[in-house]
């Protein structure tokens, strides 16, 4: 969800689901970057740590261009 505040233009999605034994967040945003592994930045905290942490916690995670640029990003997490 940080990087689509800080790089999605101020215009995104965020919807919440609850399934069974899991849950589902989907974040979409018009940003042309796709989300990437970087380095974290500790010196000049300017991130690096979210897409870390979001392949740590997920079951499984679908990353989805969008038809005129962005993507969406649907995780689903363990209860």
């Amino acid at each position: 969800m940080t990087n689509a505040l800080r790089h999605g233009g101020g215009s995104y999605t965020l919807r919440f689901a609850a399934h069974p034994g899991t849950g589902g967040v989907v974040v979409g945003e018009p940003s042309p970057r796709m989300p990437r592994m970087r380095t974290p930045n500790l010196v000049e905290g300017t991130g690096g740590f979210g897409w870390h942490m979001v392949n740590e916690l997920a079951h499984h995670i679908v990353v989805t261009p969008g038809p005129e640029g962005g993507e969406t990003v649907r995780v689903l997490l363990p209860r």
